[in-house]
């Protein structure tokens, strides 16, 4: 009876350090009328929630978040604005996938 207890505590114990972890989301930021200039390797990113605002559709979003230029990455730790990406005069991301994914894993790592 005793060994099926240490796996339950044990089982406790891990769901509960998967709950303490911070949630990291990552927004990227487009419109339509910039689809050529999209970030496809958005959707790649390993270890986060991620969302898409067309800012043509969604103004009040862009103003919000106050999204000057497209695309943009912008990436949030509990809600809170922790790094942003933008795109360069061209409207090309100037940022690359190991950068944005290198943030996502040091905030990870920040909760240990």
């Amino acid at each position: 009876m005793e060994f099926g207890m240490n796996k339950i505590i044990t089982l406790l114990l891990l769901l509960f350090s998967f709950t303490l972890q911070a949630q990291i989301t990552v927004t990227h930021f487009n419109a339509d009328w910039n689809k050529a200039n999209n970030v496809e390797w958005v959707k790649k990113l390993k270890d986060c929630d991620l969302s898409y605002v067309d800012i043509a559709k969604q103004p009040k979003l862009q103003a919000k978040h106050k999204v000057v230029v497209v695309p943009t990455i912008i990436i949030y730790k509990d809600g809170e604005e922790v790094e942003r990406f933008q795109a360069d005069i061209s409207f090309k991301m100037a940022a690359t996938k190991e950068e944005v994914q290198g943030i996502i894993d040091e905030l990870i790592m920040s909760d240990f």
